[in-house]
């Protein structure tokens, strides 16, 4: 290399003309015997300039006074200089199939450029001309015999997947007749899953006349439908399920996500609109699958749980304990909503779905020091009187229009209200309000463990005289140890008036009672209307210290589930 020339700006005076394409001046300059080799702090040199800059006459120049110095030291062949490369690994080829210039792509080519000469970051002159779109570069350099499955860049893309990338479709023509369609990158993707991935739909269409897989799976099992889907990309979509992929191919190793997920998860209601019509129903219940339900409520994605739920996916979906954490969709809603206030609406909407509430759901609602979800879940769901609970939840319903609870529901909500007793300060009034009978409370375990506030509470809503001997030995013990500080009116017999709304009670129901205005209907003076409504009672007050969170509490219950004996 020649280092005898010196000059301020980095840039031989041969290189500063070629790079004006001034090829008279580089004429001049090279009589004068000025250096053809001397590089700049980029490593190019005057023909690197030349072909950057698109002046077919100084290459011309160039090379001819390079093939009249080859017998010179520094110039053993003229083929030498041709693929001479800067710092970056770049020949004058590859600079010129780069920008474009064609002209100056084919003179080089026939002084021997290397058509297939790497830069350091692998990209090689056809990969140049087909990033930026040349597309008349790229024919040429395909005819004169261009590797075109070479994989290149650290992804191992190939000039195809390149090509789709960017939505050249001139140049996808050119290419799907002379490359491998099916190339894989290192996540084995390939060209048409890029173009789905992308949303490359006339790349798409290209691809799949040439016979391009529609169906090819990446590693991690993705098909070019997931990802379409997942990236919303409406019109691809349409056109790979017309085109015979599959929507019902497992795409995970995790668990057999479908398309029908993805849409689901990101909230693209036309595509899964699309999807469900042609999904198998059995990822919604059957087991080893989980529904799309799931993934819209983990995303928070109400109008795709609104859609599902419109389309018949049911909100009691298989249970997904051993792949989500969760039970049902229900449960995870109520997980969330714990966690965000803001994710509110898609409990609602399991909720007036018929979303069946288990003693997973029970104790988020109860096993915390906060009333709001289960205020959320009573607003949807009538807790009506015990000789009136069956099994269906779509029974008759209460003039508000809302479900009345399943039997079982009622019975999973009291076996967990009396496991977490420590809460009662906090659940009790709400549920006591929603017309709760206190009777299924009276359970040797309430009446052992609840704090005095609580204890009192419940028991001024029943005929405290009435209850059963063991009970009423319970209460004499805490009496003696003082661990119950009873009201006064409990060493008596109970009023005459509370006998009165007691029977009440018993012939409205606790249901009617509480939650409507029957009272104001009954003839009575407007003064007794509180007392019926047993709103005299003073409401127990929460003295614990903050609870841990929810999650773990549910964990526990699942590990110590133990039903106790009630209704």
């Amino acid at each position: 290399m020649d280092f005898t020339e010196c000059y301020a700006d980095t840039v031989s005076s041969a290189a500063a003309a070629a790079r004006s394409g001034c090829r008279r001046q580089v004429r001049r300059l090279i009589e004068s015997g000025c250096s053809l080799d001397a590089r700049d702090n980029r490593g190019w040199n005057a023909l690197h300039e030349a072909a950057a800059a698109g002046s077919k006459g100084c290459v011309q120049q160039i090379l001819s006074a390079v093939a009249a110095r080859k017998g010179a030291a520094h110039f053993s062949r003229c083929g030498d200089y041709v693929n001479s490369l800067t710092h970056e690994g770049e020949s004058a080829c590859y600079l010129a199939a780069q920008r474009g210039h064609l002209s100056v792509v084919r003179l080089l080519l026939k002084a021997h450029a290397n058509i297939n000469q790497l830069t350091n970051d692998l990209s090689c002159p056809l990969y140049a001309a087909v990033d930026n779109g040349h597309q008349d570069v790229v024919k040429l350099l395909v005819s004169r015999g261009a590797e075109v499955d070479r994989t290149h860049t650290a992804s191992c893309w190939t000039c195809l997947h390149q090509a789709v990338y960017k939505g050249h479709s001139d140049i996808v023509h050119i290419l799907v007749n002379v490359c491998n369609l099916e190339a894989h990158d290192d996540h084995k993707i390939s060209p048409l899953f890029v173009a789905a991935q992308y949303g490359q739909r006339e790349c798409l269409q290209i691809l799949i006349n040439a016979g391009a897989c529609v169906n090819t799976q990446a590693a991690d099992l993705a098909t070019p439908l997931l990802i379409a889907s997942q990236e919303g990309h409406q019109a691809c979509v349409d056109l790979l399920l017309d085109h015979g992929a599959d929507p019902n191919m497992a795409c995970s190793h995790e668990w057999p996500q479908l398309p029908v997920h993805a849409a689901a998860e990101f909230g693209h209601l036309g595509i899964l609109r699309r999807l469900i019509d042609v999904t198998n129903r059995t990822c919604d219940r059957s087991g080893g699958m989980v529904s799309p339900l799931y993934v819209a409520i983990h995303s928070h994605q109400t109008g795709s749980i609104q859609l599902l739920l419109e389309e018949g996916y049911s909100p009691d979906a298989q249970d997904c304990t051993q792949t989500l954490s969760f039970c049902s969709p229900l449960s995870l809603a109520l997980f969330h909503t714990d966690n965000k206030n803001s994710c509110r609406e898609s409990l609602k909407l399991l909720l007036a779905a018929g979303a069946t509430l288990g003693a997973e759901e029970w104790t988020y609602a109860l096993a915390t020091d906060r009333t709001d979800l289960l205020d959320l879940v009573l607003e949807h769901r009538w807790i009506s009187r015990p000789e009136t609970f069956t099994t269906d939840c779509s029974s008759s319903r209460p003039p508000q229009e809302k479900m009345v609870f399943q039997l079982q529901e009622l019975r999973e909500l009291v076996c967990v209200a009396l496991s977490h007793v420590s809460f009662a300060s906090c659940w009790l009034p709400v549920l006591l309000r929603a017309g709760l009978d206190p009777s299924l409370l009276l359970h040797p375990h309430m009446l052992e463990t609840a704090d005095s506030d609580v204890l009192n509470s419940l028991l001024q809503f029943v005929n405290w005289s009435t209850l059963s001997p063991a009970l009423k030995l319970i209460l004499e013990r805490r009496r003696a140890e003082k661990t119950w500080d009873p009201c006064t009116d409990f060493d008596s017999v109970p009023r005459l008036s509370h006998i009165c709304r007691l029977k009440i009670r018993e012939v409205l129901g606790p249901d009617l009672l509480m939650r409507t205005n029957v009272v104001q209907q009954l003839p009575v003076p407007s003064l007794l209307h509180d007392f019926l409504k047993f709103r005299d009672i003073q409401e127990p007050s929460y003295v614990h210290p903050p609870p841990s969170p929810v999650i773990n509490r549910v964990q526990r219950y699942r590990s110590a589930h133990q039903h106790r004996h009630v209704l």
